[in-house]
């Protein structure tokens, strides 16, 4: 491992990329011999903590991996380097529901209005994917008043999580998010005509003094050497060319 006298690398994460890079941070470190330490918010939101209260409470991190848009936002904002973007995955849009419950069909666009109308709970989560349900989705199919009543944002954990207490009967988040959870089962993806794919990149923070070993651990999760481990995680990589 690294010289104790050199810092570990911080490395944040909102959800959907959260599995892989469990998995591929030891790796890196055994290879590069450099410690990795991981953090974990939504991109989004108010939470305690979310990336954007975390940042507004002075905490700094060497690396980001956010959805594009949010990761964008904070590069508007001064938080991540002009230019370092590097998009590593697409990520789609899954539900689940309990093992031993009944599988819901939401293969079609009406399939999908009939399980959202039929379920007694709905949970989604409160990052990038559940702002789509609620803001777009919702709104498309036509029953937003009836979500209203009967959807619940989850913050700050795991949709998948709140199934297996049984305080909600369906849940939608991505799709990585989801398989991680041991005791539920994932029923399929939101229907082509609706689906919301986001890309999950990589963003160097603003103030980072380690910008070679940074750029080595982007290179490294971007690259076909671990891109079978990713894909096992619900996640498409992407496979990009660096931008430096």
């Amino acid at each position: 491992m690294s010289d104790n006298a050199t810092p570990p690398l911080r490395v944040i994460t909102s959800g959907a990329f959260a599995a892989a890079l469990q998995l591929l941070t030891p790796l890196f470190e055994a290879k590069h011999q450099r410690k990795v330490d991981l953090f974990f918010g939504s991109s989004i939101g108010a939470a305690h903590d979310s990336i954007p209260t975390r940042l507004s409470q002075g905490e700094q991190f060497d690396l980001f991996i956010l959805a594009s848009s949010a990761l964008d936002h904070f590069v508007a904002q001064g938080k991540i380097q002009q230019g370092s973007r590097v998009d590593l995955v697409i990520s789609n849009i899954g539900a689940g529901v309990r093992v031993g419950d009944a599988d819901v069909d939401i293969s079609t666009v009406d399939a999908l209005k009939k399980a959202l109308l039929s379920a007694g709970r709905i949970a989604y989560s409160a990052s990038a994917s559940g702002t789509y349900l609620s803001e777009e989705l919702f709104q498309k199919l036509g029953i937003e008043a009836e979500m209203a009543v009967k959807a619940k944002k989850i913050f700050s954990e795991r949709v998948g999580t709140v199934l297996l207490r049984n305080e909600a009967d369906l849940g939608f988040q991505q799709i990585s998010e989801l398989i991680p959870i041991e005791g539920i089962k994932i029923v399929g993806e939101l229907p082509p005509e609706v689906q919301r794919s986001f890309f999950f990149s990589a963003g160097i923070g603003a103030q980072t003094a380690q910008l070679q070993a940074v750029r080595q651990f982007v290179e490294f999760l971007a690259s076909p050497e671990v891109a079978d481990v990713v894909a096992k995680t619900g996640l498409k990589p992407v496979l990009p060319s660096m931008p430096w």
